[in-house]
């Protein structure tokens, strides 16, 4: 079991930045993959970014040049810091780890870009 909190959402505006932690309860060298996924109202949940045990990441192109995925192994976290964020970034934003195959979900987190 991988149990996964989020934090650091909020009600920024246009242009201001955010960075959103997910901290995991358990080592994340266990953990295959870990990544962010955002949920806007009405909307599919959608992949924001993704990063590996070994540190290779992927992006949506919505979110390349803005958007950095990085982990601590030490705290156990993954983080995203979200630059030049944009209204169409408003969304609930979810944690997922991947291992042994098994998909784990935060409960999310929201943000809110102001125009």
């Amino acid at each position: 079991q991988v149990q996964l909190v989020e934090s650091g959402g909020g009600l920024v505006q246009a242009g201001g930045s955010l960075r959103l932690s997910c901290a995991a309860s358990r080592s994340i060298f266990s953990i295959n993959a870990m990544g962010w996924y955002r949920q806007a109202p009405g909307e599919q949940r959608e992949l924001v970014a993704t990063i590996t045990t070994g540190g290779s990441t992927v992006y949506a192109d919505s979110a390349k040049g803005r958007f950095t995925i990085s982990r601590d192994n030490a705290k156990n976290t993954v983080y995203l810091q979200m630059n030049s964020l944009k209204p169409e970034d408003t969304a609930v934003y979810f944690c997922k780890a991947t291992r042994s195959g098994r998909a784990y979900w935060g409960q999310g987190t929201q943000v809110t870009v102001s125009s």
